[in-house]
């Protein structure tokens, strides 16, 4: 049997599919085990400290004057070189009053300086990092 034209014609026709494509997206977590570590120790050290110290040491020295003086003229304090003159008063009972300087003290500075030696402890922090399966290989995915 013989085709009809219709027919025919419909045989020779193209047929094109339509196709048609849809993503669908989604994100999750993943440990990729890559990670950092950090180590920090602390380390005493000895520092050796020399260092010049001063002391002063004062020399008092009770010097008698018994010395009777006019009521206006009490002496002041006052230095002698390197000595504080401190006057100690009292009075006196006479037919009138009199001011009489009992004694003075007679105080020196000395100075000495000495060297001191000693050895501290100092501390300070060292800190490493270690980083691991930086170079594994990313897990399969899911």
């Amino acid at each position: 049997m013989a085709d009809s034209p219709q027919q025919q014609a419909e045989s020779d026709a193209l047929k094109v599919p339509v196709i048609e494509e849809q993503l669908a997206l989604d994100t999750r977590t993943v440990d990729t085990g890559r990670g950092v570590r950090i180590h920090k120790t602390v380390a005493e050290h000895p520092v050796a400290i020399d260092e010049g110290l001063i002391h002063d040491e004062v020399d008092v020295r009770r010097v008698p004057v018994d010395r009777v003086v006019g009521a206006g003229e009490a002496p002041a304090v006052r230095y002698e070189g390197d000595t504080l003159v401190v006057p100690v008063l009292e009075e006196v009972l006479v037919v009138e009053r009199r001011v009489r300087i009992k004694e003075e003290l007679h105080i020196t500075r000395n100075r000495r300086q000495e060297r001191h030696q000693e050895t501290v402890m100092v501390r300070s922090e060292q800190v490493s990092i270690e980083r691991f399966d930086e170079a594994a290989a990313p897990p399969p995915p899911r």
